[in-house]
């Protein structure tokens, strides 16, 4: 076959993959199946034992491409985590990224050495499983039909956004080890190297979202799709610099899109849009070259010990855990069995899994299989059920639904006025009001009133309605004010 050949068919095939995972969504919907099970199952589809019969075992390309995708995907998780919002669950979250790593780890890795699996691959198998997956957990709470309420979305979105550095460090630190022929780790040394990586991580990660921040504040591009390549740039640079230094290069990319992301920019609607299409992307990519190194006859071979462990994880690891780690925050009973049900595990696991196997380790392959059927066990019973269990535990988000359609303004520098987006309900005063009886501040005023699926005009005699959305343009010293009239915006 020639190269043009060869090439248009290896184009097609990534066109047809694409296509397939996008068009697949829909069927997620319905049955409440993971998006990213959905991808995994593509990729899988499409391998050498299915139906495309492609042959892919670059385990290295995977581990370099799913390191990108994984970077990109905690960058728009950043971007969209207010810290207004998250501020009060911080200690909660870097409590489970860190000692909740520890824990799961050691528990999974017990209950695998009693199921028979040696201690080296039980050890590994603790320390890969050990850390909840973001791409996941943002994709089931953003797009799983149901709103959580804050408190637990937070914890969840934060925890799952600091929890990889410890898990890829105890990952390695014992693939090393094992290696060289021993399981013995100094665990004083390995907690001193975390610490390390860990202030270097997020002292990286504050250098470059400040950097990064005044530089998107003061550039000035006639061409408007530059600043997502800007922020892109950011994310790997960030990454690279981090990890070269000897930190979190995962930490410093999250801790950079967090303050990026809670900062005045220009383009600032478009930067997040582009962010969140390029993280779909990375996930649909990620899970299909995932989907494609696992070898479906092999799985059979690790059904029941696979079934064994995620059962362990889910009914024992996470929710001791969780309810250990919690209780000195004041979480609610109901509220730690959600973190603990939605700790969800993805890429991150089986993208662990394939450094095993770039090292030698023996039986690696045949733990990377196992990992495999972990995570998606972990995935299917828990990701799921989660929209059910939130409803079942009564802690559904009692946050407006968001409007019919978004009004934004391009602007190519931070403008002096705001505009803010609003949800009128039954309690607010100004409901049922003529707009010319509201006592807004001099220069602001509603420009436009969203209600159902018709946009209209503001006029002095029109009356706002429960359930409408509105938009109001002010200046940001009388923002405290409107936001009397209104409460609080509407996230944007």
């Amino acid at each position: 076959m020639n190269e043009p050949t060869a090439t248009a068919l290896l184009l097609a095939l990534i066109g047809l993959l694409l296509a397939g995972s996008v068009l697949s969504t829909r069927a997620s919907e319905r049955t409440g199946v993971p998006a990213v099970l959905v991808f995994l199952g593509v990729g899988m589809l499409a391998g050498s034992e299915m139906l495309l019969g492609v042959e892919f075992d670059d385990y290295g390309f995977a581990f370099r491409a799913g390191t990108v995708a994984l970077v990109l995907i905690l960058f728009d998780g950043g971007l969209n985590t207010p810290l207004s919002k998250v501020r009060p669950y911080w200690g909660a979250a870097v409590s489970l990224a860190t000692l909740g790593v520890l824990s799961t780890a050691a528990i999974v890795a017990l209950a695998a050495r009693l199921l028979g699996l040696p201690l080296e691959l039980a050890l590994l198998l603790g320390a890969i499983v050990s850390s909840t997956d973001a791409a996941a957990i943002f994709s089931v709470l953003r797009g799983g039909g149901v709103t959580v309420q804050p408190k637990v979305a937070s914890t969840l979105e934060l925890e799952s956004g600091l929890n990889d550095p410890l898990a890829v460090l105890l990952t390695l630190s014992l693939t090393v080890a094992i290696a060289g022929g021993s399981t013995d780790v100094s665990w004083w040394s390995f907690a001193g190297h975390g610490a390390l990586e860990l202030l270097v991580g997020a002292t990286v990660g504050w250098v470059t979202g400040r950097g990064g921040t005044a530089i998107l504040r003061r550039l000035r591009l006639r061409a408007t799709g530059l600043y997502p390549a800007l922020t892109v740039a950011l994310a790997l640079f960030t990454y690279g610099v981090a990890t070269l230094l000897g930190g979190s290069g995962y930490l410093a990319a999250y801790v950079a899109a967090l303050i990026v992301g809670n900062a005045e920019l220009p383009y600032r609607a478009s930067l997040t849009r582009v962010h969140d299409a390029l993280a779909w992307l990375c996930q649909i990519v990620m899970f299909i070259l995932l989907g494609l190194l696992v070898t479906p006859s092999r799985l059979a071979e690790v059904a029941w010990l696979g079934l064994a462990v995620a059962l362990v994880l889910i009914l024992v690891a996470r929710p001791v855990t969780v309810a250990v780690l919690l209780a000195p925050f004041k979480y609610s009973a109901r509220e730690a069995t959600a973190v603990s049900w939605a700790g969800l595990r993805g890429a991150v696991p089986i993208i662990l899994a394939t450094y095993p196997v770039l090292r030698g380790i023996e039986g690696a392959e045949g733990l990377f299989d196992l990992t495999f059927f972990v995570v998606v066990s972990s995935a299917l019973v828990c990701g799921g059920t989660i929209p059910w269990v939130i409803r079942k535990l009564r802690l559904e988000s009692d946050e407006p639904p968001p409007p019919p359609a978004v009004l934004e303004i391009t602007s190519t520098q931070p403008l002096s006025g705001v505009l803010l987006s609003f949800y009128v309900d039954d309690a607010l005063d100004v409901t049922g009001v003529p707009l010319s009886q509201i006592p807004f501040p001099e220069g602001t005023a509603i420009t436009l009133i969203l209600r159902d699926d018709a946009i209209l005009v503001p006029k002095g005699h029109s009356v706002l309605q429960a359930g409408d959305h509105v938009y109001v343009a002010t200046a940001p010293a009388d923002r405290p004010f409107v936001q009397l009239l209104f409460g609080r915006p509407e996230a944007s």
